[in-house]
């Protein structure tokens, strides 16, 4: 009776370590260790994208920053003289025409001491923009100063440059009785950035000496 139930019981425990064999519950924990440390890697991964994503979409607005005027979103003085010097010395290489118009906001001051700081502003936005509508795409606007702006035009003469002005100030007078005043200079082969940039200045100032009353809106 002790050897038969000697036998079950051997009988028994064998069928248990053949279910539940160690070798093979240790291959299921490394399996599932594997499986977690896959699962790991990936989310670390997908971490590592989200950051770069985000560090280069920080870099991109910290370029745009320092490229752009904040108020106006013309260029910015300095780097937009550098991408102008750029646009001359390709016009020289090519020999196309190339014009330079300096654009001077009018009314400005009045419209500060008049209605305040926030309605200038307002003009100089909407001066950039009503520019940007009548220029190309590619034509560089840059904030030279408080009230001036640079544009450079390629491949255009001073006649079809003098005819996007007079539309600009057709536009500008429409929508809210403000103007500019403009001097172009063709680029000529020999000029530098600062001949030309002296040239549409003094085109400007002979427009200024005679100039047309501006309103100034309440």
């Amino acid at each position: 009776m002790r050897a038969e139930l000697w036998g079950r019981y051997a009988e028994a425990r064998d069928r248990v370590d053949i279910v539940s064999n160690a070798p093979a519950s240790s291959d299921r924990l490394g399996a599932g260790r594997d499986r977690l440390g896959a699962a790991g890697d990936r989310h670390r991964a997908a971490g590592d994208r989200q950051a770069s994503s985000t560090d280069r979409a920080v870099s991109a607005d910290e370029r745009r920053a320092a490229l752009v005027d904040e108020l106006t979103g013309a260029h910015r003085r300095d780097p937009g003289m550098v991408e102008l010097q750029r646009e001359i010395a390709r016009a020289k290489r090519t020999q196309h025409p190339f014009v330079l118009a300096f654009v001077d906001v009018d009314g400005l001051k009045a419209t500060n001491d008049v209605r305040g700081h926030r309605a200038g502003d307002q003009l100089l936005r909407r001066v950039v923009n009503t520019l940007r509508a009548h220029l190309r795409s590619y034509d560089l606007i840059i904030r030279y100063g408080g009230d001036e702006f640079l544009c450079g035009l390629e491949d255009l003469s001073l006649a079809v440059a003098s005819e996007r002005f007079r539309l600009i100030n057709a536009d500008l007078a429409t929508h809210g009785g403000s103007s500019v005043s403009v001097g172009l200079a063709a680029l000529d082969s020999n000029d530098t950035l600062e001949d030309l940039i002296d040239r549409a200045d003094a085109v400007l100032l002979a427009e200024r000496r005679s100039p047309v009353p501006r309103p100034v809106r309440r």
